[in-house]
């Protein structure tokens, strides 16, 4: 595949992109197809206005399943705002069959994000807010697409912008990643994983899961500064939990550590009848 120049990815604002809950099934993730990107590219650039527009459409909140993960021990996570946002409860899954009520829920103003805390998290991720990103760094995301255990490898492409029209409007830079493999099985949407992390190859978490374009294979994540601006608003103290590297050839098994370990956990969202 030719070396990816990040201009010719811009687009005009129009892209729909649908985040919807749903069920589906679970394997060990595949081997890698051929990628769509070159790794070492350039370091990403900073925001542009010639940045691809992405529209997403905010309609009343119902009953879903999304994914957070663990932000330190403190039992503080952060997942995305769509994902809780309007939920009359909202609890976290630690075991087959045991959800842990969340005690409070704060959502940002600007950013597709939310804090959740609950009484304790034993295992946080390691967060990465800082490190420059290059244009076909590896990310592989994690989480319950379609409500069960899955996972995707992309890599990533260029700077985004989220447009949110309906419940709310607001405008912020989100990053765009290319899909080049997911867990054997998964096919379609890769709603419920809206919220979940992206990890780096290090194992370091690069940014939260916000969108989705299923049509084009790509992956929206919130910008690390969108996150860091947030988490300082808050006066939330990231640490570091267990961490393993991740590549092509074992991003399922790692991802399922990092469930097991309750670094990733799945949210439940019901809002009442």
């Amino acid at each position: 595949m030719r070396r990816f120049d990040w201009l010719l990815y811009v687009s005009a604002l129009g892209l729909i992109v649908f985040v919807l809950f749903a069920q589906g099934d679970h394997a060990d993730a595949p081997e890698a197809p051929p990628t769509v990107l070159e790794t070492d590219g350039p370091t990403l650039p900073p925001p542009s206005p010639l940045d691809e527009q992405i529209l997403i459409q905010v309609d009343a909140p119902k009953d879903g399943i999304g994914t957070a993960f663990a932000l330190n021990r403190n039992g503080q996570w952060i997942t995305a705002r769509h994902v809780v946002d309007g939920c009359d409860s909202v609890s976290l899954l630690v075991a087959p069959g045991q959800y842990v009520p969340v005690e409070s829920i704060t959502l940002d103003p600007d950013h597709d994000l939310a804090l959740i805390s609950t009484g304790r998290s034993p295992n946080p991720v390691q967060l990465d807010l800082v490190t420059p990103l290059r244009i076909g760094t590896e990310g592989f995301h994690v989480g319950y697409p379609q409500g069960r255990p899955g996972e995707v490898a992309t890599r990533l492409m260029s700077r985004s912008k989220l447009i949110t029209r309906g419940r709310r409007d607001s405008s912020e830079p989100i990053l765009a990643w290319a899909e080049f493999g997911r867990t054997r099985g998964l096919e379609g949407t890769l709603g419920g994983i809206s919220g979940g992390p992206v990890f780096d190859a290090a194992g370091k978490v690069r940014g939260v899961i916000v969108a989705e374009s299923p049509r084009r294979g790509r992956i929206y994540t919130a910008a690390p500064s969108s996150i860091e601006t947030f988490l300082t608003s808050l006066n939330v103290s990231p640490e570091d939990g267990p961490a393993e590297a991740f590549d092509s050839e074992t991003y399922g098994p790692r991802s399922d550590n990092a469930r097991r370990l309750l670094q990733v956990v799945k949210v439940a969202c019901t809002v009442a009848s």
